[in-house]
């Protein structure tokens, strides 16, 4: 598995394609209500330096099967938002969400330099709560009712993870 940047037009078309699927954006928020994104807005993203973003492979070869980013990175308090989106269904289950989030947090506490990184779930969204709690976070509060799936209002359950606490998963 490889973490890769998001800096090729085809790389940043197959993450806006990912993110503009319902499936995919409804358990996301990019700020101001914002779900879905554009390829526009995805190279805008990929440019900024409160954002990293990386497309996450297979083991087998370097084909992008989803994304991993930190957003809100303010490197002045070495803190950032963390956010996984497996865009290839077909990998679901294989762990490959779990070791790109693992090398995720690696790259954040040692490349970027952050000193905490947070993540949020939806309260019904299993399958990302399993992620990070095996990925060691510890919850830190619910903000209630802030996130709408087709009309009806869920919780979200926030975590976060020190650096000292993080050891990256070589399998899953």
């Amino acid at each position: 598995m490889q973490l890769l940047p998001v800096d090729k037009p085809e790389l940043i078309n197959l993450v806006a394609h990912w993110l503009s699927e319902e499936k995919n954006y409804r358990w996301l928020d990019f700020g101001s209500g914002t779900q879905g994104l554009t390829a526009a807005a995805v190279a805008i993203m990929a440019q900024r330096p409160n954002q990293y973003l990386r497309v996450f492979t297979t083991d087998d070869d370097v084909t992008p099967i989803g994304i991993v980013g930190l957003t809100n990175i303010k490197r002045d308090f070495k803190t950032g938002t963390a956010w996984i989106v497996l865009g290839d269904k077909q990998y679901a289950t294989k762990g490959y969400a779990l070791r790109a989030g693992s090398k995720l947090l690696t790259n954040a506490f040692t490349e970027v330099g952050l000193n905490s990184v947070d993540v949020w779930a939806v309260a019904c969204n299993y399958s990302s709560l399993r992620v990070i709690n095996r990925l060691n976070f510890r919850p830190i509060g619910i903000q209630r009712q802030t996130h709408i799936i087709d009309g009806t209002v869920y919780d979200r359950h926030w975590f976060d993870l020190l650096a000292p606490e993080h050891k990256e998963l070589e399998h899953a």
